[in-house]
């Protein structure tokens, strides 16, 4: 069996898994078997053809059904879409382990359908299909199927904060998935393919001014999708409602497919037609004014939420910088912050059922309380603060680095806000695990008087009761956060890989022949 056989699993597994789970709505423990089992196998598929194709050093095109190109359906993989599978299949199977745990300790099998594992593999099915899809159409339908999932998984419970939020989060992508396929409807009229190899070798056939539009309404599109300042207003109230799983999954991963997809369009599509000032002075903004957000919360999903926002900032800056260093050093960084970010969340979670509460001005004492919660908490908050040795100080000063050899004033202007952004996010997260752990009884009185002005929550951090914490809920976490810890372990290999990635991506090769072959 040729390698590519392997390439469409990463797509049908899931799809088969979720209809399976589907049937078994009524029986939680194999509905949990099938999903485990499912995302289990896609990281093995994708470990393989993470192996191949970097050995090999060739990418992997199938055309789905064997409709000859630019008809059919192109699935590819390269170092990126292979490396970005593997990751996110790791991050969705730790989440998936968390939310069995949370499950069956508050009983998720009231309702005689469970939708959960249904949806979650769904979406699974829709993130893959986004990182493996060869044009910009069926980049499209994987942005809707993991939508779809998304609109179900952020409103269970039915609760009125999650409804509200979910129709705000429904409207905005909906905005989002409306200019995409504007962007697509005309890019077909004008090259008469969507086929993203084939736009890579048209698009200069186009006007420069029409050129700059189709650019722009794809990186609108897209930039929404990321949560790039000013289009990142949605995210902060959207997340943190939703239940902590369902939290974790989004932050690591959903904004992390449009940022995706602005990769692949800038360095494959669009790589005549240059916006990187506008992008620089994007990413700027989104890098300051998610930082000052989450100085400005006093409840730890929103703290998250705009720490999120502020790192989009870092893959946005090193896209716009645009060397096969910076591109690398993008990759690097964006791996490194969906397994860090989805590590906090989880590790919330946990603070969430141990103290009843999110908030840091209720939140206190949980150092003596819960010391396993305090490590899992503190590990990836300095990771993703930026302090040395790990990940997140090597991605960014790796972005940094590779900015400072471009050296113009606006390069030097970025590494700054970089680098303030990073410290600001340290004190962020370091003041929360000051008050939530550190902080005895007595302190409560004087603490909140002085930090009350901080509560704006809006209803995000509810005081709800105590709960218990299963230990597969601590084990997927603590799981998480040694991967976080095998990031900077291992940091070499994989920063080789994603240095591979930036050259091939900056300078590629022909794929037509290959694609052609594919289709035959």
């Amino acid at each position: 069996m040729s390698i590519s056989a392997l390439v469409p699993l990463l797509v049908t597994l899931p799809l088969v898994g979720a209809a399976i789970a589907l049937i078994a709505g009524r029986h939680r423990r194999t509905q949990v078997f099938v999903s485990t089992i499912t995302l289990t196998l896609v990281l093995v598929v994708a470990s393989v053809l993470l192996y191949a194709v970097d050995a090999g050093g060739q990418p992997i095109a199938v055309s789905v059904g064997g409709w000859p190109i630019p008809f059919g359906i192109v699935l590819y993989v390269d170092r990126l879409a292979a490396l970005l599978v593997v990751v996110s299949s790791v991050v969705l199977l730790a989440v998936l382990l968390f939310s069995v745990g949370q499950g069956a300790a508050d009983g998720d099998d009231d309702t005689p359908v469970s939708i959960f594992h249904p949806s979650y593999l769904i979406l699974s099915a829709g993130i893959f299909n986004a990182f493996i899809a060869g044009d910009l159409f069926n980049l499209y339908v994987g942005f809707e199927i993991l939508l779809v999932a998304s609109y179900v998984l952020i409103t269970l419970g039915s609760t009125e904060s999650r409804i509200r939020t979910g129709v705000v989060y429904i409207v905005v992508s909906l905005v989002s998935s409306i200019l995409f396929l504007a962007a697509i409807a005309m890019i077909y009229g004008a090259l008469g393919t969507v086929n993203m190899v084939q736009l890579s070798e048209r698009m200069t056939e186009l006007p420069q001014q029409t050129q700059l539009v189709l650019h722009l309404m794809l990186l609108l599109a897209f930039s929404i999708k990321a949560a790039v300042f000013p289009l990142s207003f949605w995210l902060p109230d959207s997340y943190p409602t939703a239940p902590a799983p369902v939290t974790a999954v989004f932050a690591g991963l959903l904004t992390k497919v449009g940022v995706y997809a602005m990769i692949r369009t800038e360095t494959e599509i669009f790589r005549d037609n240059d916006v990187n000032t506008l992008l620089l002075i994007v990413a700027l903004a989104t890098m300051v004014v998610g930082v000052l957000g989450a100085l400005a919360q006093a409840e730890l999903k929103r703290i998250l939420s705009f720490t999120l926002v502020s790192h989009i900032g870092y893959m946005v800056f090193g896209l716009a910088v645009a060397t096969p260093a910076a591109i690398g050093a993008t990759i690097y960084y964006m791996v490194h912050h969906i397994v860090v970010q989805t590590t906090l969340f989880l590790a919330v979670g946990l603070i969430e059922r141990r103290a009843g509460s999110t908030s840091i001005l209720k939140v206190k004492g949980l150092m003596r309380a819960a010391p396993v919660i305090a490590v899992l908490y503190f590990i990836p908050a300095i990771n993703l603060g930026g302090l040395p040795p790990f990940s997140g100080f090597i991605g960014k000063f790796a972005l940094f680095d590779a900015a400072a050899e471009v050296g113009t004033p606006l390069m030097i202007v970025l590494i700054v806000g970089g680098i303030v952004t990073s410290l600001l996010t340290l004190y962020a997260l370091m003041r929360a695990w000051n008050l939530s752990f550190w902080r005895e009884e007595d302190d409560s009185a004087e603490t909140e008087s002085r930090i009350s002005y901080l509560d704006g929550s809006d209803g995000a951090a509810v005081q709800t009761e105590r709960r218990v914490i299963p230990r597969i809920m601590t084990a997927a976490t603590s799981g998480m956060v040694v991967v976080t810890i095998a990031l900077t372990v291992f940091a070499g290999p994989l920063y080789a890989v994603c240095e591979r990635i930036g050259a091939s991506l900056l300078d590629p090769v022909s794929l037509v022949q290959l694609e052609k072959e594919a289709g035959r």
